[in-house]
Formats: structure tokens, sequence, C-alpha cells
């Protein structure tokens, strides 16, 4: 008998996206430039395990709240994700010396609520409950805003909406959630919105993330076992998992390639490979190496 031979695809997005390779690259250039400095970063910079190994070892402290930096003499690095509003005030007034990475569209979502709630416009924010891209969102908001995590959250977040007399609504999104949701989201919001009502709905999802989490249905209904490559904590890999999901009933979840020695590949022709926007080449690479293997 001839030996099968096993296509292996890998996803053209799959890894870094430009928000989180600027933020890591950035942070690398800090430590090398600021030797007598120390040199923090405020939260994790990305949801990755390996990545926030690496910068540890090559020197950056990570905190987790501005008041935990005691040296006058830090650099604090802003995560990717974003920070609350009153981060940046706090961090004025104790003189500390900020550097900050969050990604651009991020910055761009945090402008967008803080210039609509100024309008008087009530905020429908659509997002993972508790996520820090979330949690710095909110704090751009005002007082009128409501989170929807899910359709389940809709009609409360509609009726809180009617309570406030509020006759303007803007709808936003976190950069990272799924497609298929908003897009679901939207039309119950259209629907049951008075035409009154002056509704704005953004698409305030990346286009990394859109063009990643397209091409993650489209390569989990070509192959026989999908595998998806990420931190066990990111919200983007865990929605890239649940698109593989719906396409391949075959489909698992990795943080390493260690945990592929649990895994049966009898019968796969086609294994299909996708990572999150925080996972590092390495990761990648490791994981074809030992499928080559």
């Amino acid at each position: 008998m001839g030996t099968i031979k096993i296509e292996i695809i890998i996803g053209k997005t799959a890894g870094f996206c430009y928000g989180v390779k600027r933020a890591i690259d950035g942070s690398v250039k800090e430590i090398e430039n600021n030797k007598k400095q120390e040199v923090c970063c405020l939260g994790e910079l990305v949801h990755n395990k390996q990545v926030i190994s690496d910068l540890e070892e090559k020197g950056i402290k990570f905190i987790e709240r501005i008041e935990d930096v005691k040296n006058e003499n830090s650099k604090v690095i802003i995560r990717a994700h974003g920070i609350e509003k009153n981060i940046y005030e706090k961090a004025a007034k104790n003189r500390i010396d900020i550097v900050d990475y969050t990604c651009p569209n991020v910055l761009k979502i945090h402008k967008m609520a803080e210039d609509y709630q100024r309008k008087g416009y009530y905020i429908f924010l659509i997002g993972v409950k508790k996520h820090p891209e979330i949690i710095g969102t909110i704090s751009y908001c005002g007082e009128n805003f409501s989170l929807i995590t899910s359709e389940e959250d809709i009609e409360k977040s509609i009726e809180s909406f009617e309570n406030s007399n509020t006759k303007k609504l803007l709808v936003i999104s976190q950069t990272t959630y799924s497609i298929k949701k908003f897009k679901n989201i939207k039309k119950i919001i259209e629907e049951k919105i008075s035409k009154e009502i002056e509704l704005i709905i953004k698409n305030t999802i990346c286009l990394a993330t859109e063009k990643r989490q397209n091409e993650t249905k489209e390569l989990s209904s070509k192959v026989d076992i999908m595998i998806i490559i990420g931190g066990k904590n990111s919200s983007n890999t865990k929605k890239l998992y649940e698109i593989a999901l719906e396409k391949c009933k075959n489909a698992i979840c990795i943080e390493t390639k260690d945990e592929l020695e649990k895994v049966e590949f009898t019968n796969i022709r086609k294994i299909g490979i996708m990572a999150g926007a925080s996972t590092p080449q390495k990761s990648i690479d490791e994981v074809i190496e030992y499928l080559n293997r």
C-alpha cells in the first residue's frame, strides 16, 4: 500500500493582525531603547500566554493597575485592547510616562462613542462583557448606554433606551465581535426600534477580523479537521473556533502543538489551520512542523 498524502492548508490571514504586531514590535523597541528605565505594561499586551512570557523574558513588567507604578522612572505601555479614560487622567496627574499602543481601530471607536454621547445619543455597545476592549470603550459612552453581549440582551437594552426618553441611538461593536452575530443583532434592532428614532448603526468590527472569520468559514468547509491556534482567553480565537465548528464537526482549538498529541488523525486527508490575531508565527510553525512529522 502507498503512503496516504495529507494536505495541510494554512489560512492566509492566520496570525498577528496589524494592531497586535504594532503593539508587540513597539514594546520590544521600548525595552531596547530604555535599558536604564523600567518598562511596564498595563494589563496583558495581547491575549496570548506565549507572547506575554516572551515579553517578560525580554524585560517587560506586567502590572494590573496604574497605581502599581512605584518607580518614578518607569515607562508604561498601554495594551492593544485599550484602557479606560480615567486611567489616562491618573497617569497625567502622577506624571507617569505612557506609550500608547492601543489598536488604532479601538481608538476610533473611543472617539466615536465620546462624540456621539456628547451629541445626546444613547449608545448600544455590542461585545463581550468584561473584555478589556469593552471595559475601555464603556468609559467613553457616558451614562446613557447598554451593553449587548447576545440577542438575549436586546429587549432589555431597548427598554432602557426608551426609559431614557432619548430620541437618538448609536449602535457600535467590539472590533473582534462575530460578524454573523452582529448582523443578526443589527437586524433585530432595526425591526424593533421605532421609525421616529434617529438610528445610526456602525459596523466597527475591524476588516482583519472580518477577513479572518470569512476565511475560517470557507476553509472549514473544505477539510476533514480544522485546527484553530490561539490563547484560551482570546475572544477572537474563540469566535474562529465557533465558526469552524459550524462547518467542520471535527474542529479543535489549541494553544500549543503539545495539545495535538491527544488528537487522532486517522482517515484524515485534509487539515485546515487558522490562528487568532494574537497568535505568534512561532506557534503556527510548531504546529505545522508537528503535523509534517
